[in-house]
């Protein structure tokens, strides 16, 4: 059994903290998604699988190693294996955040691929980006049970792709990260807002 530290119990809270924000917003209805963040010595605060996002209590955040192993006897997410593969391919990621939205789902129904972000002031909320002359994209994959396939597949997209800033698991929701709690939290609000902004430009009637 390894020793949970203060800093563990520090990101714990902001994590709660975090759902409790997200819940209030409708982004993670019953007991969808998974958050976690990155403690100093490489291990992971996680959430545990199944629990609900806007009534986390500490006993809900999990710790992992590097590579999704359960240091606590606790079982976290199937989706883990998501969360590991970011923090290990970006050094300055200390946060992810998964939630299952509906603008996410609507936004996986009208592009198909991926949504191009363009021209939007909110861009500037998201880290490195500081004039609205911007343009991103947010790749969307088919849903996939098989985490370790669906998490081939997103690596793969990332091996290609620079400045990403999330992605979208059609029908199931979106990730975002950031170098803080709080900065994943900003570019998940920022995000939500102009998925929503790109549905009622291109219309749910076209579904």
């Amino acid at each position: 059994m390894t020793l949970k530290t203060d800093e563990f119990y520090r990101k714990a809270e902001q994590l709660i903290a975090a759902g409790r924000f997200i819940d209030s917003k409708g982004w993670v209805p019953a007991t969808s998604g998974n958050f976690s963040a990155r403690l100093s010595d490489g291990t992971i605060a996680i959430t545990v699988s199944g629990r609900h996002k806007g009534r986390l209590q500490t006993d809900d955040i999990m710790l992992i190693d590097a590579k999704g192993q359960s240091l606590d006897g606790k079982k976290p997410s199937a989706e883990t294996l998501l969360h590991t593969g970011l923090y290990q391919r970006y050094p300055q990621i200390q946060a992810v955040l998964h939630p299952h939205s509906a603008n996410a789902t609507l936004t996986a129904r009208l592009f198909k691929h991926e949504i191009v972000l363009k021209d939007y002031e909110l861009l500037k909320a998201l880290s490195g980006i500081d004039t609205h002359e911007t343009r991103i994209s947010i790749p969307i994959f088919g849903n996939d049970q098989d985490i370790p396939r669906l998490a081939g597949k997103v690596e793969n997209y990332l091996d290609r792709h620079d400045n990403v800033y999330g992605y979208i698991i059609a029908g199931h929701g979106f990730y975002t990260w950031g170098s803080s709690v709080d900065d994943a939290l900003r570019h998940l609000e920022a995000l939500e807002f102009l998925f929503d902004i790109e549905i009622r430009l291109h219309g749910v009637t076209r579904l």
